[in-house]
């Protein structure tokens, strides 16, 4: 699998798999390119996919983190030379989460959206704030409770910002840590994982580095600060959208509540929404039939529309 040259010299990792028409598909935090394997390898003759790893998981994990860019902005940057590379024009775009957030960064201060010929978005919201003219940012209606917790996870992080590796923070800060953690995942309210495993991850330190997402404390915080101060409306830029769009809406999404989500997908000229009733962020998890097949079907109809 190849290895691209980024802007600032660093290797970025991105898997190619297939033959055919370009797909570029943009994972969610915490992904690898390895986890789209189930819901594309039935279409490996007809297309190829591009799959990068964010910088900080799978290929790209010792990737060194820019000191003048969020994530956000270095991952649009990072993409934006991907598709420079390779000579991407009028392809298959899908975005999912963090990934969808990538593409309307794009859109917004770039050009990716003249140069998409069908566009996928998997359950993201276009505006991470909720404030008096969006009330459908993360986690909607316990935004500012979400807010409060991340500013707390941060200073931690800064605090400790020193250690490299969650397993290297001495016990006391490392089991607190694990305890954040726990938090912000029952905040989410809708997560299934039994108390029993942070029960038993708290009183055995051997495995709280395996109940994190990250075990890079740098890339941790540089995440965390990413959601923490990102400000930014994509509102605009997504509804001028005019290739066909499709929308993969969990109607259970704690963190991006559903209604705003198809609020904007009903704005666009050209866009039409799936949803997946039973799933909230993770419908590819929950709903992993039903995602296969829709994955198939927008394909199908991507491949069915001429460039323009």
């Amino acid at each position: 699998m190849p290895h691209y040259t980024m802007p600032d010299g660093e290797k970025l990792f991105v898997r190619e798999i297939g033959q055919g028409e370009p797909v570029l598909v943009l994972s969610g935090l915490g992904m690898q390119s390895w986890q789209w394997l189930p819901f594309i390898f039935t279409h490996l003759k007809k297309y190829q996919f591009i799959i990068p790893d964010w910088r900080g998981f799978g290929g790209s994990r010792t990737c060194k983190i820019p000191q003048d860019l969020d994530a956000i902005h270095n991952h649009w940057r990072d993409i934006d030379s991907l598709i420079q590379q390779k000579n991407l024009d009028q392809f298959i775009l899908m975005g999912y989460s963090m990934g969808a957030t990538t593409a309307m960064h794009g859109m917004q201060y770039g050009n990716l959206g003249d140069k998409l010929k069908a566009y996928l978005h998997i359950d993201q919201t276009p505006k991470i704030p909720s404030d008096d003219t969006w009330k459908f940012g993360l986690f909607g209606k316990k935004h500012l409770k979400f807010k409060r917790f991340l500013k707390d996870y941060s200073d931690f992080l800064h605090q400790y910002q020193d250690y490299r590796f969650v397993d290297e923070l001495p016990s006391e800060p490392r089991t607190e840590l694990v305890q954040m953690w726990i938090n912000f995942i029952k905040i989410q309210g809708s997560n299934k994982v039994s108390p029993f495993i942070f029960n038993l991850a708290l009183k055995r330190p051997q495995l709280q580095k395996h109940l994190l997402p990250i075990r890079r404390l740098d890339y941790m915080t540089w995440y965390i600060d990413n959601y923490l101060n990102h400000n930014e409306d994509y509102r605009s830029a997504i509804t001028q959208l005019d290739c066909p769009t499709t929308f993969f809406i969990g109607e259970q999404s704690t963190l991006y509540p559903s209604e705003g989500q198809k609020r904007i997908a009903n704005q666009l000229s050209n866009a039409q929404s799936i949803i997946f009733e039973r799933s909230g962020h993770t419908p590819l998890i929950t709903e992993p039939v039903k995602f296969s097949k829709e994955i198939s079907a927008f394909l199908a109809k991507s491949t069915q529309q001429k460039p323009t």
